[in-house]
């Protein structure tokens, strides 16, 4: 079993025992720091490694936005997910949250059931990047071959199905690990959303419940689902590779979920799109219903020798 690292980060003792009651899992270690100057140093220490980072937003000496700011600054330490857990709900101040980067929110007070739920959402999320950073030097001549490869399509059905295509597109992209983040959450929305119907607000539910991942295994083997398939196709030209999947859904109002809006900034879910429009992709444009995306990745051509 996993041993995952926390730093929590709040200037009020009774609120990291709080945390650390809530959080008391054999499965995890926590790291509480009550001064954000102190846990800059722990994150920039040459062998730190932390999973996640739950911070308070207001706190002396720096605030929990500079500090996010700055965590995003560092190569290092940027994919880091952060749970901003703070009583400042304003539309306004959770949109200069989320833009700092602060994609999961926790508004004060809140229920032991609500603080697990987001970070299980959190760590899934890490546990599926960390399966595409894992990989990025493994079998490097073969992923040198192909990159060769100008135009390729796949079909799947299954998040399993959606894992395995990930692990070999984002292969074919020039830095594996974010596109791989954006391609994840792009397929499983095919998975889940597009063909197996499970809608925002389900979902939000099955997470708080810790149920998302047997509704999708149920739903798969449902007569009404069992025989759709989603589509992937690869095309590589002179400065981009471009990915257009298609799912057999009804679509969405894809539209709303371009940019972390506030009003969704403490659901469990609903970040993806943005996500990966944000940190994976140069582009992504819904077509029809939105039951098809077309994601764009710039790509460096071959540098001049003069």
């Amino acid at each position: 079993m996993r041993k995952w690292r926390l730093l929590v980060v709040d200037d009020e003792p009774l609120n990291l025992e709080i945390i650390a009651e809530f959080l008391d899992d054999p499965g995890y270690d926590l790291d509480l720091v009550e001064n954000p100057l102190r846990a800059l140093e722990k994150l920039e220490a040459p062998d730190s490694k932390y999973d996640l980072i739950i911070l308070d937003r207001m706190m002396p000496d720096m605030n929990g936005i500079e500090l996010l700011r700055r965590i995003r600054a560092e190569e290092r330490l940027c994919h880091i997910p952060v749970i901003m857990q703070t009583a400042a709900s304003l539309p306004e101040q959770i949109r200069e949250g989320i833009e700092a980067g602060a994609y999961y929110y926790l508004t004060k007070p809140y229920e032991p059931r609500v603080l697990l739920a987001i970070v299980h959402a959190a760590l899934n999320d890490v546990e599926e990047r960390s399966k595409w950073v894992s990989e990025e030097d493994r079998n490097k001549s073969r992923t040198d071959a192909l990159r060769l490869l100008t135009r390729a399509e796949f079909s799947f059905s299954s998040l399993a199905d959606a894992q395995h295509l990930v692990d070999l597109l984002a292969s074919l992209c020039p830095a594996p690990t974010p596109a791989a983040i954006g391609l994840t959450e792009l397929l499983v929305n095919a998975v889940e959303h597009g063909n197996l119907g499970i809608s925002y607000a389900e979902k939000s539910r099955l997470r708080l419940e810790d149920g998302w991942e047997a509704e999708v295994l149920r739903r798969l083997d449902l007569p009404e689902y069992r025989g759709r398939v989603a589509t992937v196709c690869m095309e590589r030209d002179i400065g981009e590779i471009r990915f257009t999947i298609a799912d057999q859904g009804k679509g969405f109002s894809w539209q709303n979920y371009l940019e972390m809006d506030p009003a969704r900034a403490f659901d469990p879910n609903g970040r993806g799109i943005a996500t990966a429009r944000q940190i994976s992709f140069s582009s992504i444009e819904y077509q029809g219903c939105g039951n098809v995306v077309l994601a764009r990745l710039a790509i460096p051509g071959p540098q001049s020798t003069g």
